[in-house]
């Protein structure tokens, strides 16, 4: 009994901690950066998504899980917690409370005494307040839009309740759409946005497309829309699964850096990111449950692919995570009598390697940041496509399997340049000693996926005897323009 009181008392006071620190919207809303390919605040401090998706929070966690569940996401690094705000209409939550009780006259949702679906949601984003996370809104699932349970007039209602609930809480991100083509029932989401921008103009506002779909193929020229995402979705490479129309060439699936090009091909005027990549433990393809599930390193490759080739952050997702699943419950996707709960799953390692990227993204100078290929010398496909972005004064170049690098150090600033490897799985920083400034011949001493980092010799940006990457050191610094 000692332990178990020991233990919550541990418990409540990280959470009072976490209560007192600074939050992130200290710094001003968030907005798109000046060069349209960033996410940051109002005062110019840099925001870097790291979302973890938990879809059905709002449907299957009590109010103790929530708590558990923000407390974790916040020492894990994530500072976006993704959830469908309805999943069904109406939706259900864990105390047997519906998300409508008139239809969709949103005006008789409060039931005096009663501690109702929508009062469940404000606890959600209350917690999420106090551990310095924004909560991204799936306002309602595709699925229900596909299947005609909302329609223009509703999606009015529906969005005047949720932008006059919700427009003054400093933690909110509008996400319209949930795995669904934009051009079905395109006037039900203009509406729903569009509603809901007109009351609220404090908080961003995005679109979830469909697996192998980017945003911009629909909502290209949105007013509404403050940025793109993209669904690069669950299947291995030369799983088309049948599909007679396919949005991407054959034995591209896993490319999910291709998106960022064809975002920009459709829209270069806005951020990107990955918001629904594989999902760690989750069957190759999702359906077939005898498939190999996807592991931490699959999720690693994706993340670092993404940021690298130029998304504003990375959305990651774990199987059990994302269901909420817990023993003796069916599954979505997988066999329910192999997964884990999901509170053992946050303790996976993809689930906490996350954090490497941003604290490396965070760790340099982040608004001159660009995607350069031509640093890389007799690049590889697939598994052996190495990946390469810079500043003026930095690159680093992602390597999945550990092979050789040719690599173009004169692609930066300064006539020699310190070298490190960064573990993609540990975080661990080795130095690697200092070059020339021409194209040398990397061969990693590892086992593991990682990022060699070079960097012009008259920064000092990391340090020769740093043994990890230090979290958010140089990225908000403004650089001076004269050095």
């Amino acid at each position: 009994m000692k332990q178990i009181i020991l233990f919550f008392f541990l418990f409540w006071s990280v959470c009072c901690s976490a209560a007192t620190a600074q939050k992130p919207w200290a710094h001003g809303r968030l907005m798109v950066s000046d060069n349209h390919r960033f996410l940051m605040h109002q005062d110019g401090t840099p925001f870097f998504w790291q979302g973890e998706t938990a879809w059905l929070m709002p449907q299957k966690l009590d109010r103790q899980e929530v708590q558990y569940y923000l407390n974790r996401c916040r020492e894990a690094g994530y500072n976006i917690a993704q959830v469908q705000v309805l999943n069904d209409v109406p939706s259900v939550n864990v105390y047997g409370q519906l998300s409508h009780v008139d239809g969709w006259n949103m005006e008789a949702i409060e039931q005096k005494g009663v501690y109702g679906y929508w009062d469940h949601l404000d606890f959600i984003i209350d917690q999420a307040e106090r551990q310095g996370i924004y909560i991204g809104m799936v306002t309602i699932w595709g699925s229900q839009i596909k299947a005609g349970h909302i329609n223009e007039a509703e999606a009015k209602a529906y969005g005047t309740f949720l932008a006059n609930r919700y427009k003054n809480r400093p933690n909110i991100i509008w996400i319209m759409g949930g795995d669904i083509q934009g051009d079905i029932h395109p006037e039900v989401w203009e509406t729903l946005a569009t509603t809901i921008r007109s009351i609220d103009k404090n908080h961003l506002m995005t679109y979830h497309p469909r697996g192998r779909y980017t945003s911009a193929q629909f909502w290209p020229k949105a007013d509404w829309l403050d940025f793109h995402t993209f669904q690069s979705g669950h299947r291995r490479y030369g799983q088309r699964m049948g599909n007679k129309v396919y949005s991407i060439p054959d034995n591209t699936e896993e490319d999910n850096w291709m998106y960022v090009d064809s975002t920009w091909v459709h829209d270069a005027t806005k951020p990107v990111l990955d918001d629904e990549p594989i999902y760690e433990d989750i069957p190759q393809g999702l359906h077939d449950t005898k498939e190999p599930l996807w592991q931490a390193p699959d999720v690693r490759r994706y993340a670092y692919w993404s940021v690298f080739a130029g998304s504003c952050g990375h959305t990651y997702g774990h199987n059990s995570i994302m269901q909420f699943f817990k023993p003796g419950q069916n599954s979505g996707y997988g066999d329910p009598r192999m997964m884990k709960p999901w509170y053992v799953a946050m303790e996976d390692p993809g689930f906490n390697q996350m954090k490497i990227v941003r604290q490396l993204m965070l760790s340099f100078p982040y608004f001159e940041r660009v995607p350069d290929q031509t640093i890389i010398v007799d690049n590889g496909k697939q598994y052996e496509r190495l990946i390469a972005t810079r500043g003026n004064d930095y690159l680093l170049v992602y390597n999945f399997t550990g092979r050789d690098m040719k690599l173009d150090l004169t692609k930066i600033s300064g006539d020699k340049k310190q070298v490190w490897w960064l573990d993609a799985a540990t975080g661990r920083l080795t130095w690697l000693g200092e070059h020339r400034s021409r194209i040398v011949t990397f061969r990693p001493q590892t086992q593991s996926d990682g990022v060699l980092i070079a960097v012009d010799a008259s920064k000092n940006y990391l340090s020769k005897s740093q043994t990890e990457i230090s979290d958010m050191t140089l990225s908000g610094q403004v650089r001076d323009l004269n050095e």
